[in-house]
């Protein structure tokens, strides 16, 4: 590749991600699309066929460090937790979905059975990156289904492990091919890894800090891609996988101490390399074969799309979904991934799959992610148009001299069980409808109802109410429903959750005065019980954590008035510093007097005949 061609390269990748994002849609489909139009079958026609396969054979480095960097993430515990859905609901997920794409590819094109399972196993696999994105932006990645989502993504990672790894062995099955075992081979294979295991678990952690040591930036980075680069070159020479040996080299740095230095140090290496491999991915789809052959490439996209859609809708609905939730869940992971890329180059360079049904199965994956968000857009609209001629809220209960909680999650819960255990009256409300379901499954009584909109707080009846609890964890959301409640009910007192310093100014600023934020007494609480476990007394460890939070409470009330001068803020945050030094310093003398005196206190009376029975 000449110094122009890698310039261009660059160009198309410093503008691909941008306008994607400008767009709407992936960064990876920008990248596939620059990677169209400047390969040999698009516009620009600026790299040829041999040249893409340069750019790509460097660049699957990019899906080597990819795979490290998802060891790194996958930690022994936050695995367990997560057990019964990646690997429940993951495994079923990829199964079924690449068996029924393995039949139908016997059934109708009449391959053998061994490419068709390893191209409907590939096919299977959604894409990590878009699909995480599409929920992320919509908001639905904290819902039940955006993690049963992510979990089903997660499990799809992991498999794509195995794949790769056993893509010769597909090759040699479809061949009819059956030579001895080469007992000496495996011998070596598994030798290995567990030598990489070991090394890792025990030398590893103690390489990376002795180079830390050194406190210099680039000896780590490097100590950081020396780790990929040698246990890849280490698995090449015996003939396995190198991404399986990234991936492990990862799950044996998870615990690591220098896991987020290392993360930090190659993520934008990963970043670059695999917006390069899916560029030259791009450079590498056959857009002749779609005017040649649409009918074919066309039906096979809607089959992949609609097989996928339906097993991963039945498998929601399996899990506890409600019908909304499974269908975005389906259309959300519908499309094919950037793993089935990686499976697919590494399918044809084992002699699995032909060139051309390489080409065509690529062809597919790229349209199926560009059909994701107009699915889910699709899903939007008509779920937002038989609700048109109903109420956009339930029916809520007739109440006077009540509460209303606005907001039911975990802030919102806690309020409500206490007033239910007074026997205290309240009208919960939250806007998300699979909240709202779930809550009820577990005994609590919620609505569903937007408590930023006039109506739905009319409909509350927070007129009549006592008081109104504001737990929204949208800030703006929040600020809507504030300023409804102080406008139109200016009698009835708000209690107030605030996400941070900056929204309790923002409540302030409306005149609500009661008004915690959200983490500050639990870091106060957990502070406490640290300063027991440092051996601090009990009485000291109180009075120091009450003496903060008089001081920061204090302090908030009066930044409030400074909230829109940054510079008096800055200067505020340094003579608060000292000045709560001051008070620590005053508390310990303090304390030292009470010590001495509970000490004469508990000390026996002398009189002159001498000591006083107790």
């Amino acid at each position: 590749m000449t110094l122009n061609e890698l310039a261009i390269l660059l160009a198309a990748l410093a503008l691909a991600a941008p306008l994607a994002r400008w767009l709407g849609i992936a960064a990876v489909l920008g990248y596939l699309v620059a990677g169209v139009i400047l390969g040999p079958y698009g516009f620009g026609r600026m790299f040829s066929e041999q040249d893409a396969e340069q750019v790509l054979h460097f660049a699957e480095f990019g899906v080597v460090l990819l795979l490290f960097l998802i060891g790194l993430e996958l930690r022994p515990k936050r695995l367990w937790a997560m057990r019964q859905a990646i690997f429940g609901l993951g495994t079923l997920q990829v199964a079924i979905t690449g068996i029924v794409l393995a039949f139908i590819g016997v059934a109708f094109v009449g391959t053998q059975w061994q490419p068709s399972l390893f191209a409907g196993a590939a096919l299977a696999l959604s894409s990590t990156a878009f699909a995480l994105q599409v929920l992320e932006e919509n908001g639905e990645l904290s819902t039940r289904h955006g993690r049963l989502g992510f979990s089903v993504l997660l499990f799809q990672d992991l498999a794509a492990i195995p794949l790769i790894a056993l893509a010769p062995y597909f090759a040699i099955s479809a061949a009819k091919v059956a030579p001895p075992f080469d007992y000496i081979a495996f011998g070596k294979g598994l030798g290995t890894i567990v030598l990489v295991v070991v090394v890792g678990r025990y030398l590893l952690d103690a390489l990376l800090r002795l180079v830390a040591l050194s406190r210099v930036k680039e000896a780590m980075t490097a100590a950081a891609l020396l780790t990929v680069v040698g246990i890849t070159l280490i698995m090449e020479a015996v003939g396995l996988s190198a991404s399986l040996g990234a991936f492990i080299a990862g799950a044996l740095l998870a615990e690591s101490s220098y896991r987020h230095e290392l993360e930090a140090d190659i993520a934008p290496f990963e970043g670059l390399l695999l917006g390069i491999f899916f560029t030259a991915i791009g450079m590498s789809l056959n857009l002749g074969l779609l005017i040649s052959t649409p009918a074919l490439i066309v039906s096979a996209t809607v089959v992949l799309i609609v097989v996928k859609s339906i097993i991963l809708y039945l498998l929601g609905r399996w899990q506890g979904l409600e019908s909304g939730p499974a269908r975005r869940l389906a259309f959300a992971l519908s499309q094919g991934g950037e793993f089935a890329f990686v499976l697919l180059s590494v399918g044809q360079a084992a002699g699995v799959l032909g060139g051309v049904s390489s080409q065509i199965m690529a062809v597919v994956v790229t349209l199926s992610m560009a059909m994701t968000p107009l699915l889910l857009a699709a899903d939007r609209f008509f779920s937002k148009k038989p609700e048109a001629s109903t109420r956009s809220f339930d029916d809520l209960p007739d109440h006077d001299g009540h509460v209303v909680i606005a907001g039911f999650g975990r802030f919102g819960q806690i309020v409500a069980r206490v007033l239910r255990a007074k026997g205290v009256p309240f009208t919960a409300l939250d806007i998300s409808v699979e909240q709202v379901d779930f809550v009820k499954r577990f005994g609590n009584k919620a609505f569903y109802g937007d408590a930023s909109r006039p109506e739905v707080l009319e409909a509350a009846q927070t007129d009549k109410a006592r008081a109104f609890v504001l737990a929204i964890d949208d800030v703006e959301a929040s600020m809507r429903a504030a300023e409804i409640v102080k406008t139109n009910y200016p009698h009835v007192p708000i209690y107030a959750r605030a996400r941070d310093r900056m929204h309790a100014y923002r409540l302030l600023d409306l005149g609500v005065a009661a008004l915690r934020r959200e983490t500050f007494l639990a870091s106060l609480d957990l502070t406490r019980l640290l300063m027991l476990g440092l051996g601090y007394s009990e009485r000291v460890a109180n009075r120091t954590v009450q003496t903060f939070r008089d001081h920061d409470e204090r302090r908030l009330n009066e930044d409030y008035k400074l909230a829109s001068d940054v510079e008096k803020l800055l200067e505020r945050a340094r003579t608060s510093q000292a000045m709560l030094d001051k008070l620590f310093r005053e508390d310990e003398v303090e304390e030292a007097k009470l010590a001495q005196a509970e000490k004469s206190q508990s000390e026996p009376k002398k009189t002159k005949a001498g000591v006083l029975p107790s």
